[in-house]
C-alpha cells in the first residue's frame, strides 16, 4: 500500500514541480460575466461554458426555486424503479421537439450519455469510426464496447472514407464526432459526414455539448448549422454549458435507439435520476432560447469582436467561427505563465496542456459569453496585449 501511495505522490509532485498542476480556484457567488474569487477579487470570466449567459438568469433561478415546492430536492432512485417524475418526461418531450427527433433519454451527465451509448448499441460484429479530436467521454465510451474501432484524422473526409471502406463488411457502422470540437472550437463537417454515412449505410452520432443552444439559425446545434437536420441519427448533449450551465445530459434520436438505451444503457439504469430542479429549470431554458434569439445574437457579436481584435494584436488563435477561440502558445510553461499574468490583471483564463491537448499544442482556451459587454471584451483583449508585450512575445 505504501509503495503505491508513494508512486501516486511522486506523480503529483512532478506535476507540481513543473508548474502544470491543475489547481482549482474557488469562486464565491454565482457564475456570470464576472466572478468573485475566494480572496475577494472580482475578475472577468473568460473560461466558463456559460455561452448564453444563462447560468444565473433570474427566470431560470426562479424556476429552480419553484421546483422544490412541487418536485422536492432529489429522487433517491433510478428511472425504472421510482425515479421518474412528470418533469423528466416533460423535459425529454421538450428536447425532442426542440431537436426534431423521435425521443430523448436523460442522464446524470453527457459523460454518462456517451459512456452508456456505444456498448449498448454495438457488438463485436460492428464498427465505430471516431474523429481523433473527440471528447474524452466519447473515447471512454468507445473503449467500453466490443466493436471494431477506427479513428480518422480530424475532419479529414478522405481518411473517414478510408476507414469506412475498411469497416464496410461490419454489420453496424457508427460514425462518432463532436459537433464543435471543445479544444479547437472548429465545427465538424457534418454535411460531408452524412453524405459518407448514406454511401456506406452508416449511422451518425454527434456530441453537441459545445454547440446546442447557439449554433444554427435558431440555436438547434451543428446539424442545423450544417444543413443536415434530420440526417443525424444520435445527438448527445449537456445542460451544463449553454443550456443553463447546471448538470445533466441526454441522448436524443431515432426511436429504436432510445428505446434500446432505456432497456440496456448502464449509466441510465444504475445512476440516480437527474435532479428535479435541473429538469424543471432546463425546460425554462429551452423556452427562453426559443423565444429570445437576441441572446444568441449577443454571443456572436462578442465572438466576432474578440476574434477580430485578438488577431490585431498578433496572437496566434484558432478561429472556427464559434465562441471557443484558443490562444495558441504551444509551450506549456508559456501558457501557464500567460494565464497567471492575465489573472493578475483581472481576467480569469486557464492554460491547457498535455494530456488535455496534444503535446506541443498548449494554449489558453478563451470562451465568449453573451453575458460579457463590449467593454469587457475590449478590456480582455487589452490585457492579452499587455501580457504579450511583458513576455516579449
Amino acid at each position: 500500500m505504501k509503495s503505491a501511495l508513494s508512486y501516486f505522490k511522486e506523480i503529483c509532485d512532478s506535476i507540481e514541480k513543473n508548474g502544470l498542476s491543475k489547481n482549482e480556484k474557488v469562486i464565491n457567488g454565482p457564475q456570470g460575466a464576472r466572478v468573485k474569487l475566494e480572496d475577494g477579487r472580482e475578475v472577468v470570466n473568460m473560461c466558463a461554458n456559460n455561452y448564453l449567459g444563462l447560468g444565473n438568469h433570474p427566470e431560470i433561478v426562479a424556476a429552480a426555486k419553484e421546483s422544490y415546492d412541487s418536485c422536492g430536492y432529489g429522487m433517491s432512485s433510478v428511472r425504472f424503479i421510482c425515479g421518474t417524475q412528470s418533469v423528466h418526461k416533460r423535459l425529454e418531450n421538450k428536447l425532442s421537439e426542440f431537436l426534431g427527433t423521435d425521443d430523448t433519454i436523460l442522464y446524470s451527465s453527457c459523460f454518462d450519455a456517451n459512456g452508456g451509448l456505444f456498448e449498448t448499441l454495438l457488438t463485436d460484429a460492428d464498427a465505430v469510426i471516431s474523429d481523433e479530436l473527440n471528447h474524452a467521454s466519447i473515447i471512454d465510451g468507445i473503449r467500453l464496447c466490443k466493436a471494431k474501432k477506427f479513428r480518422y484524422k480530424n475532419n479529414d473526409m478522405a481518411d473517414l472514407r478510408e476507414k469506412l471502406e475498411q469497416a464496410k463488411d461490419c454489420r453496424i457502422k457508427l460514425i462518432a464526432t463532436d459537433g464543435v470540437f471543445s479544444m479547437d472550437g472548429i465545427v465538424a463537417n457534418l454535411s460531408a459526414i452524412c453524405d459518407l454515412a448514406d454511401e456506406y449505410d452508416a449511422l451518425v452520432m454527434v456530441d453537441d455539448s459545445h454547440s446546442l443552444g447557439f449554433m444554427g439559425n435558431t440555436g438547434r446545434g451543428t446539424a442545423e448549422y450544417c444543413g443536415v437536420s434530420g440526417r443525424v441519427d444520435i445527438t448527445t448533449g449537456t445542460f451544463g454549458k449553454a443550456l443553463g450551465g447546471a448538470s445533466g445530459g441526454f441522448t436524443s434520436g431515432r426511436q429504436e435507439i432510445i428505446d434500446l438505451l432505456r432497456q440496456r444503457s448502464r449509466p441510465y439504469l444504475f445512476s440516480n435520476t437527474l435532479a428535479p430542479a435541473v429538469a424543471y429549470a432546463s425546460v425554462k431554458v429551452l423556452e427562453l432560447i426559443e423565444k429570445d434569439l437576441s441572446i444568441r445574437e449577443k454571443l456572436f457579436e462578442n465572438t466576432r469582436l474578440f476574434a477580430e481584435k485578438i488577431k490585431e494584436i498578433g496572437l496566434d488563435v484558432i478561429d472556427g467561427g464559434t465562441p471557443i477561440i484558443p490562444v495558441m502558445l504551444y509551450d506549456e510553461h508559456k501558457a501557464v505563465e500567460m494565464a497567471r499574468r492575465m489573472m493578475e490583471k483581472g481576467v480569469y483564463v486557464v492554460a491547457f496542456s498535455y494530456p488535455v491537448v496534444p503535446m506541443g499544442k498548449a494554449r489558453i482556451r478563451t470562451q465568449l459569453s453573451a453575458a460579457l459587454s463590449r467593454e469587457d471584451v475590449l478590456y480582455i483583449v487589452d490585457c492579452f496585449r499587455q501580457v504579450k508585450e511583458e513576455m516579449g512575445m
